[in-house]
């Protein structure tokens, strides 16, 4: 099968992120919170080199639980900052809980992420491909800025609509394509 040309075929984390989750719609409030960290994360980095320590970052970061995210304390960030198994900037650690906070924050004005996520998406899905911004994760990056989160440029903010499945980014060649 002939996949997007980023996809590592010598990584089978890669082959299975590629082939079951990336660009497919998941709006589960765990898993919003998830891969916006994650991508928070990437950032001057590869998504390979977040996605091979993916397992790691859910035990470091308590499976992603944002009231445990929410409620670290300067012994837990120290430890975060000490754990080799996950990536270990200080600022992104920092901006992984505030984010989580100001995240919670958004829930709790919409009742979901999703339904502020959907503010920007109209609930509709783009198809596009060679494109690392577009308009609407510049808006979006600009809001979560705004409201004090960081590590949230347009291009990682592209990057995080497409893991979660709101832009469809696989290449037409690649045979999940849906672009004509």
């Amino acid at each position: 099968m002939i996949r997007c040309k980023w996809c590592n075929l010598k990584n089978p984390k890669y082959v299975e992120y590629h082939d079951n989750e990336w660009c497919k719609p998941n709006f589960d409030e765990r898993y919003l919170l998830e891969m916006l960290i994650l991508e928070s994360f990437q950032a001057g980095l590869s998504w390979e080199c977040v996605l091979n320590k993916r397992e790691e970052f859910r035990k470091a970061f308590d499976d992603f639980n944002i009231d445990k995210i929410c409620s670290y304390n300067n012994d837990k960030i120290q430890s975060l900052l000490k754990n080799e198994k996950i990536i270990r900037n200080k600022l992104k650690v920092n901006a992984a809980i505030n984010n989580s906070k100001i995240f919670k924050t958004i829930q709790n004005e919409y009742g979901t992420f999703y339904n502020y996520l959907k503010t920007f998406t109209n609930n509709k899905i783009i198809y596009e491909i060679d494109k690392t911004t577009n308009q609407l994760s510049d808006k979006l990056s600009k809001d979560l800025q705004k409201r004090g989160m960081k590590f949230v440029g347009s291009t990682i903010i592209y990057s995080y609509l497409q893991a979660i499945g709101i832009i469809y980014s696989h290449e037409k060649e690649c045979f999940l394509s849906r672009i004509p």
